[in-house]
């Protein structure tokens, strides 16, 4: 982000809180990103006013965060959206925060803060209840899960304009997946809606729009969200067929080659006008992208979506996972991002398991990162978004229910590549650790119910006797189910033949008789 503003920006950092501790004064810490207008709006017309800065400078320690590059600051000091404008003590603790404020509004805050320190100093401090280390609501994982998330997409439909809830939109991809399979109807209304209202020219969509009716759209393109509508659109062109769903699924690809493509990977955004991009190499965004793409070729053959696929997987193999699993979130010159991130592992395990499907390979890099996500962040049945260690909140513990929901999914697709039932059960541990909670649950975490029904019923798992590419194997990938796992080269299924493990083990010779079997076993 340029910088038009006189505030001498600290690095996040230990050493920010130290100086503040030796100083004696609150940190403001500004949450920032590229792709943010109204970030580049207060930069300018707040910071940028020399009063402001002047008393920034003089009663506080100032440290900009780009929350891309520090998604667990992000998710520890997030006030509602971005800019996040927040005032801490040297220890980190939270005294209060906004989003945007013009210079009136921050000059007005630096005031009453400095009045809050003085009178009360580090007491004034308090920790968000999200990281008060409270158990998790652990509970059954039974059908209840499922049934109960079914229906909140009925009790939270928006019959007039389509989306779940009565404010601001999110597409909320996850959820519109979940539907798919178990409410058609309002799924593919929610992607006609999407397609309608978000989609730009350039075939990207947009982050959210700001109005229940989907007007107001926020213009800025961020690879996660793409990525993840990519793999919708994707799924419900393979449940309908409508060749709609295909066009803005080929679309989406197409914007991540030709505006975030960097030569080597995927960037993390393009702004809200279209100038700006960030082509920063994010782990969890290039698995995302990687995931979604296969996904694509996998009901289209399109080789295109194959070759950008796997150049983003070579980038990840190469450059941002090392040997023992261990994964780094971003790599820009000499500047590294952080190690082991919750995040990170479930997208970039997930990624691989999906290759292991389409093409043949990941398995292997799936399973050495899961291992060790299991191991450095399991917590009890949960797991934590990151080590616990780290200046301000980072040594507090946080455990996100989505992206355990998406390390769960991928340890359920290694389950059946691997057959070890051990990730199944580890999986089940996971989502357990919320289930006490699922009945309070609304459709935003629907993906939490899919992962649930994935962890009551017997998998479907199609165990393909042929290599990666055959008819058999390009038939069982189009299954109208997005949760199933197909095995190509599988030990127990004989050459030329396919069968539902589990469920039927009678051959099918020809994509035919496969999707015969398919249809008779979902009658059962």
């Amino acid at each position: 982000m340029t910088d038009e503003s006189r505030v001498e920006w600290r690095e996040w950092g230990a050493d920010a809180f130290d100086a503040a501790a030796r100083r004696g004064t609150p940190v403001l810490l500004w949450l920032t990103a590229t792709w943010c207008d109204d970030c580049h709006e207060m930069a300018v017309e707040t910071f940028g006013d020399p009063r402001v800065a002047a008393n920034v400078n003089d009663g506080f320690v100032p440290v900009r965060v780009d929350v891309d590059r520090h998604p667990r600051v992000r998710e520890r000091y997030n006030m509602g959206g971005f800019p996040s404008t927040v005032f801490t003590t040297p220890s980190g603790e939270l005294l209060t925060g906004a989003t945007y404020l013009g210079p009136t509004g921050l000059r007005q805050a630096l005031d009453g803060v400095r009045e809050t320190w003085d009178a009360k100093g580090e007491s004034a401090g308090r920790i968000p209840r999200a990281l008060a280390d409270d158990p998790t609501p652990v509970g059954p994982v039974d059908e209840r899960i499922e049934e109960h998330l079914a229906g909140q997409l009925e009790a939270q439909w928006d019959a007039e304009f389509a989306g779940w809830g009565t404010d601001a939109k999110f597409p909320l991809p996850r959820t519109v997946e979940f539907a798919l399979k178990r409410d058609q109807f309002r799924a593919t209304r929610t992607l006609d809606a999407v397609e309608r209202n978000l989609r730009d020219e350039d075939g990207g969509l947009f982050r959210y729009a700001g109005a229940r009716d989907w007007s107001d759209p926020h213009r800025e393109k961020l690879l996660t969200t793409n990525a993840a509508l990519l793999r919708a659109y994707a799924n419900g062109y393979l449940y309908t067929g409508e060749e709609s769903y295909r066009d803005v699924a080929d679309g989406v690809a197409a914007f991540l080659r030709d505006r975030l493509w960097s030569g080597f990977a995927f960037g993390g955004s393009v702004d809200p006008t279209g100038d700006r991009r960030d082509l920063t190499a994010y782990a969890d965004g290039n698995a995302l992208a990687a995931d979604a793409l296969l996904t694509l070729f996998a009901y289209t053959d399109d080789d295109d979506a194959r070759e950008s696929a796997e150049g983003a997987l070579e980038y990840l193999r190469s450059d941002l996972v090392d040997e023992d699993g261990r994964i780094v979130h971003f790599v820009d010159g000499d500047e590294t991002g952080e190690r082991d991130l919750l995040a990170d592992a479930a997208a970039v395990a997930g990624a691989f398991a999906t290759s292991a499907q389409v093409l043949g390979d990941g398995a292997d890099l799936a399973r050495r990162v899961a291992d060790r996500a299991l191991d450095v962040l399991g917590d009890g049945s949960a797991f934590l978004d990151g080590p616990e260690t780290g200046p301000g909140l980072l040594d507090r513990p946080l455990r996100p229910i989505d992206d355990t929901v998406a390390l769960a999914n991928a340890l359920c697709d290694l389950a059946a590549l691997t057959g070890e039932d051990d990730y199944r059960e580890r999986a089940r541990e996971a989502v357990g650790a919320f289930a006490g909670a699922a009945d309070r649950m609304g459709p935003q975490v629907a993906g939490y119910g899919g992962v649930a029904a994935r962890l009551t019923r017997d998998p479907l798992v199609v165990a393909v006797g042929d290599s990666p590419g055959s008819d058999l194997h390009r038939a069982a990938l189009r299954v109208a189910d997005h949760e199933k796992v197909v095995v190509p080269d599988a030990d127990d299924a004989p050459e030329g033949t396919a069968h539902l493990r589990g469920r039927d083990r009678q051959p099918a010779e020809t994509p035919a008789e496969l999707m015969r079997r398919v249809a008779a076993t979902a009658e059962e």
